[in-house]
């Protein structure tokens, strides 16, 4: 079943990708919660026609994208956590604590666009997250995790 998104996926696509999915997938999840459309012939001339007059606009989108991820390059974050022994965080330190982190510094980033590499962390030391701020602008960002002051 080919569809055409309407908002980001999340592991299937992007905003006006056409792609193909399992039938019980598009007719009982996408398209009854608003993620997708049919991809008919008369919907993609529409789509078509959208994406050529939306091109322009969307530069002015990527070069705003691309100012921040300068500026994220520049930051430094230290996340503190409540340490045990060996090293070991009382908790875990994931995407949600980043990104409050980065809202402190003053960019607001959606949590669902922040992906630490291995998931949820569990102990200190540098980590690094890819935050991404458009489908063309994707940051490695490197940040560390340190034990809080007692």
């Amino acid at each position: 079943m080919e569809l055409i998104l309407k908002e980001d996926v999340q592991d299937l696509g992007f905003k006006d990708d056409i792609v193909s999915v399992k039938n019980g997938y598009g007719r009982n999840f996408l398209i009854p919660q608003g993620l997708a459309d049919l991809a008919t012939p008369s919907a993609k001339k529409v789509l078509a026609e959208n994406l050529k007059q939306r091109a322009h606009k969307e530069k002015k989108v990527i070069d705003e994208a691309t100012k921040i991820a300068d500026a994220l390059k520049q930051l430094e974050i230290r996340i503190a956590a409540k340490v045990g022994a060996g090293d070991k965080l009382f908790g875990s330190v994931t995407n949600i604590d980043l990104a409050s982190a980065l809202d402190k510094e003053g960019h607001q980033i959606d949590r669902k666009f922040i992906n630490i590499k291995g998931g949820a962390i569990k102990r200190v030391g540098p980590y690094e997250a890819v935050i991404r701020l458009h489908r063309e602008v994707i940051v490695e960002f490197p940040f560390e995790v340190v034990a809080e002051a007692k």
